[in-house]
């Protein structure tokens, strides 16, 4: 395997392996500490939710930009920016004295993950293109990758508890700065990007602008309904202005936000569609469990943070059966067992009781679907990829982590709609139980549909030839 000049692959993978156990772990460290939040900042109820909503809002919105912006000045530039942008919003939202200086802290965080998610993902593929040093680094990103999902509802709960909410924003700033340190030794400059024509600055406002407003209509449907005129409108204008990024993106002169060939490749679009399902299942699984876990149970923050702890040995567990799994299976039989495994788990879940306990209706489905997510989520992101030329990497790498953020924003806003009707608006034990385990049912349903899509779209694909891994031995020094 061919490694550019100057490049560490060991510095490059702890780099990209902290930096997506950063941008995870931000994504569910908050949601234990609101109440405290609310508490000590004096929020709303309505104003709280933008704690969260400002984040997924730029995170969201500006994934494509910042895997475009990638792929054109440079994912080492790119990764540094976003490191620096997204410490010193963490930093600036732990001494946050009022709202709004949260709230904008939060989109500055958002803006930072947006450049390195993709970045992180587009250099973890140019790095290691092929073979067994393949299928060991993706695993070890999708370890870091969900177990600081799942690990953020932990640390946020005993950072919330015996320190204070200040300490959810703090967490990320030593994370940044080791981060920061591994890319500037570890990761190669690469060469100067090839810029035959000027970016498409027309079509990157437009993809932004539809997909925030995509993200913003959805989130806000906890307070405008979906059939209300504000929802309705706001994702009219979302769909227009998507409509018409990809007018653009057909008849531009200019280098393209996102070629839209790529989605004729069956890889790049089998596996958006996939992950669009996984993330929305999986964020409202975890939302439910969570709510289930306090609501129902009347378990404690730090408490229902260490009942996730299983949740998130079980992706790791998962992620280094993928490993082996992955020298002897196809990605795609990884894919169809991991969502089969987490469908299953999701749907052990929606037999919930409200007088169950931790061991009789969590722990058992926690094993089983985030083992199932862990085996599914390494080769998901390999698949992306396959075929995408090395220029277009970072745009690539942008589209699926857009995806899985679309489709967490939907499938909660959706599932959560559902979920509420079915409580109805008397919440006592018995009724949020019964929203909660429809919810989860449903979480299951929507996997089994990604599982139907990896099956009829994705191509068969062979592991790892031995020669593959011969010639990869040597990819992953001990010395680095």
């Amino acid at each position: 395997m061919v490694i550019e000049s100057g490049a560490r692959p060991g510095l490059t993978l702890a780099a990209v392996a902290v930096v997506q156990f950063m941008v995870s772990l931000d994504l569910s460290v908050v949601n234990v500490g609101l109440p405290q939040i609310a508490a000590g900042l004096g929020f709303s109820a309505v104003g709280l939710t933008w704690v969260i909503h400002a984040y997924a809002l730029t995170f969201g919105g500006l994934l494509l930009l910042g895997g475009k912006a990638a792929d054109r000045y440079g994912r080492k530039r790119v990764l540094l920016l976003g490191l620096g942008l997204f410490g010193l919003a963490s930093l600036v939202g732990g001494f946050a004295q009022e709202p709004g200086h949260l709230v904008a802290a939060r989109a500055v965080q958002g803006i930072g993950a947006a450049a390195l998610a993709p970045a992180a993902l587009a250099l973890l593929t140019t790095t290691f293109p092929t073979g067994k040093a393949r299928v060991r680094a993706f695993g070890i990103w999708s370890a870091t990758n969900a177990a600081g999902g799942a690990l953020g509802v932990l640390i946020g709960g005993l950072l919330t508890e015996y320190a204070s909410w200040h300490w959810v924003m703090f967490v990320n700033v030593p994370m940044a700065a080791c981060a920061l340190a591994l890319v500037w030794r570890g990761v190669a400059a690469g060469p100067p990007p090839a810029r035959s024509s000027r970016p498409d600055v027309l079509g990157a406002v437009l993809a932004t602008a539809g997909m925030t407003l995509l993200v913003f209509g959805v989130v806000r449907t906890d307070q405008y309904p979906w059939t209300s005129p504000v929802t309705v409108t706001t994702l009219a204008v979302a769909a227009a202005l998507l409509v018409a990024f990809v007018h653009v993106e057909r008849t531009t002169t200019r280098e393209p936000l996102i070629r839209l060939g790529l989605f004729a490749n069956r890889s790049v679009a089998g596996a958006n569609a996939y992950n669009l399902l996984v993330g929305a299942a999986l964020a409202s699984a975890f939302y439910f469990v969570s709510l289930y876990l306090q609501r129902v149970l009347g378990t404690g923050p730090a408490l229902t943070g260490l009942m996730f702890l299983p949740l998130a040995l079980g992706v790791v567990a998962g992620s280094v059966l993928a490993v082996k799994l992955g020298y002897r299976l196809a990605p795609r039989t990884l894919l169809v067992i991991g969502g089969l495994l987490t469908a299953t788990g999701f749907a052990w879940f929606g037999l919930i009781s409200p007088d169950g306990a931790f061991t009789t209706d969590v722990l058992g489905p926690s094993i089983v679907a985030s083992v199932g997510f862990g085996l599914g989520l390494g080769p998901l992101a390999s698949i992306a990829t396959v075929g995408v030329a090395r220029h277009e990497t970072g745009t690539a790498s942008g589209l699926l982590n857009s995806s899985r953020q679309i489709g967490a924003s939907l499938g909660l806003a959706v599932l959560g709609t559902v979920a509420h009707h079915r409580t109805g608006q008397t919440a006592t034990p018995e009724t949020l139980n019964d929203g909660y385990a429809l919810g989860l049912t449903l979480s299951a349903a929507l996997l089994a549909a990604a599982v139907l899509i990896a099956l009829t779209v994705l191509r068969r694909t062979s592991p790892p030839s031995r020669a593959e891994q011969a010639d990869d031995r040597d990819s992953l020094p001990a010395r680095d």
